[in-house]
């Protein structure tokens, strides 16, 4: 029996890959994607994390804000560190940060959401208006006032974010699962004497775990958004390199007034870039779990 519901699910997977791939704007953010994650894996053979010290004039003597024309491929910063170097390495903290912190969100939010829809009664009340505290709380003064207590670092950047952004996946999780327990076969499941436990397990969590798949790959790029603002502001890790540390050093040190714009735009685009992927990835993936929304993207098209 398990090796028919395994060949079951294989083909189901398969047979959606097959719907994602006829996504062309899905395609588009994967391919994006995979370009990052390359150059986040890659980083010590095409970046030299040397050029990542406070100072490198005093050991390498590379000139202090030469543009790319200059000193290739993207120039050098206010202290004569390669733009390019910094903007390499860059990608593994900020991508670090958004997916890890997303994982915390989406397992927080998931086991809230379960427990409040399945269980109802005072455990939903109380869920829900836990929940509901957090939403009524501007997210960003409450992450500013978190990362400020805990201390700049990349762990604790990953902290805040993660337990800050998951009511919205707790609501959507939960209002599904008040759903699916009333489906025929949940009820059967139960009359046949199956635990809670086992019916949580077995019949809800696989039903919600694709709305689970979506929401995370559109949590990503808000946690990416949001420690890039969090390091704008100074309160990121000063021992790493992020996307937002460039644009704070480069405001920092007059970027704008001197037109070095091959250190603040070169970071810029690549949040841009990181946050338009995953939001193509996210609408391809809904529109593959819900026929509904794949037919309006369609007829859109």
């Amino acid at each position: 029996m398990s090796t028919i519901a395994w060949a079951r699910r294989r083909r189901a997977v398969e047979r959606s890959w097959r719907q994602y791939r006829r996504d062309r704007e899905g395609t588009i953010g994967l391919l994006v994607l995979a370009v990052f994650v390359a150059v986040a894996i890659l980083a010590p053979v095409i970046a030299d994390p040397e050029d990542l010290r406070a100072i490198t004039a005093d050991v390498k003597d590379y000139p202090r804000w030469a543009p790319p024309s200059e000193f290739s491929p993207l120039g050098t910063d206010s202290l004569g560190r390669p733009v390019w170097d910094q903007l390499v390495y860059g990608s593994r903290v900020s991508l670090l940060v958004g997916i890890a912190a997303t994982v915390i969100a989406i397992l927080i939010g998931t086991v809230v959401g379960v427990l409040a829809g399945f269980f109802g009664g005072w455990i939903d009340a109380a869920l829900s208006r836990f929940t509901e505290w957090f939403l009524v709380i501007p997210f960003l003064p409450l992450a500013i006032v978190l990362a400020a207590i805990l201390g700049p670092s990349v762990r604790n950047i990953i902290f805040v974010i993660g337990i800050t952004s998951w009511p919205v996946t707790a609501r959507l999780i939960r209002a599904q699962v008040l759903t699916i327990k009333q489906r025929l076969y949940v009820e059967r499941s139960r009359a046949l004497g199956a635990s809670s436990l086992h019916v949580m397990g077995r019949h809800v969590l696989p039903n919600v775990m694709p709305l689970v798949i979506a929401n995370a790959t559109l949590t990503v790029p808000v946690a990416i958004l949001s420690e890039t603002a969090l390091a704008f502001l100074g309160l990121g890790d000063p021992t790493r390199v992020s996307w937002g540390s460039m644009l704070e050093d480069s405001f920092n040190s007059g970027a704008l007034g001197r037109e070095a714009w091959w250190w603040y735009l070169p970071p810029g685009l690549c949040v841009i870039g990181v946050v338009l992927a995953f939001t193509l990835i996210g609408r391809a993936i809904e529109g593959v779990l819900d026929p509904r929304l794949r037919d309006s993207h369609a007829v859109g098209r």
